[in-house]
């Protein structure tokens, strides 16, 4: 079972060879992702934009432009839908968010002739390999959908699993989390829980366990769980997908590990028809990469199912 990145790393190394279309090119630290991305094996990449900027960005990080598609569209829109359109005809295995604003680019995914869509709802996926945690954690949704319903979370539990099948984790515990662990009525995160926990009782909710309403720390420490007396729960600290009631809640806790913890994470877009790279201004280099790899993987189990 994959445990951690360098488990998905050395995952990409099964996978046959894999393309990333990027829209809107002439970003610095994307650029240096495509480098180390085909430095590293994880894929080649067609670069979509500005190609005089692109190539100036290029040399400035000894990055030989002659080993990359290059496809010259000035305008942001255009570069996007052109990109897009790469992956919908086949020609790209994945999709990837250039110098372009978060919602031009989904736009572009969602283009009704040539973008990804699969009409499912689409949500976002984090995947964390934290230092002392023997496994790779799944949190979602921290950056698309800002206060899901009931319905919402369903679709972010297919979405996510699917990720996790990808990742070689079969049946993954899912903890839908709130401040508690029981059901309040005046708590809703925690009526949502228990709902959920009941469809996937029912059948519902395949591929998965759900246990929930819980706490975060019940959720992925088993010591909490064993002092708190709540060792006869389904998940007992060893959760594999963090389900947050709301935004707020997800993206403070995504923060607050990236900037404080010692982690290794990838992000994508869950729910398209190929796998969708959006990572945060404020991400890393490496996150950036990581975020490549993940999609490698998944891009692979897309085309094997």
């Amino acid at each position: 079972m994959v445990k951690s990145f360098s488990d998905i790393m050395a995952k990409v190394k099964e996978c046959s060879p894999k393309t990333v279309a990027v829209a809107v090119a002439q970003d610095d630290a994307v650029l240096e992702a495509c480098k180390a991305a085909k430095e590293r094996g994880i894929a080649n990449a067609i670069l979509v934009g500005d190609a005089d900027k692109i190539k100036e960005i290029a040399a400035s990080l000894s990055m030989d432009i002659n080993d990359y598609e290059v496809i010259d569209v000035k305008d942001v829109t255009e570069a996007a839908h052109t990109a897009v359109k790469l992956v919908h005809d086949g020609k790209a295995d994945m999709y990837m968010k250039g110098l372009i604003d978060t919602k031009g680019f989904l736009k572009s995914v969602l283009d009704k002739e040539v973008g990804l869509r699969t009409g499912k709802p689409l949500s976002h996926v984090c995947v964390f390999d934290v230092e002392g945690v023997d496994k790779l954690l799944f949190l979602t949704d921290v950056a698309f959908i800002p206060y899901p319903t009931l319905e919402d979370k369903v679709n972010i539990i297919n979405n996510t699993v699917e990720i996790c099948n990808a990742c070689g984790i079969d049946n993954p515990k899912v903890a839908p989390l709130a401040a508690v662990e029981v059901v309040n009525p005046k708590m809703p995160a925690t009526v949502d829980a228990a709902e959920l926990v009941k469809m996937n009782e029912e059948g519902k909710i395949t591929g998965c366990i759900v246990d929930g309403p819980l706490s975060m720390d019940l959720a992925i420490c088993p010591e909490a769980a064993e002092h708190k007396g709540c060792t006869d729960r389904k998940i007992v600290g060893d959760a594999d997908i963090l389900l947050f009631p709301d935004i707020h809640a997800g993206n403070i806790c995504y923060k607050a590990m990236v900037h404080t913890a010692k982690v290794i994470n990838g992000n994508m877009i869950t729910g398209t028809k190929a796998p969708v790279i959006l990572t945060s201004r404020s991400d890393s280099f490496e996150v950036k990469v990581n975020s490549l790899a993940l999609g490698a993987v998944v891009a692979e189990a897309m085309k094997n199912k």
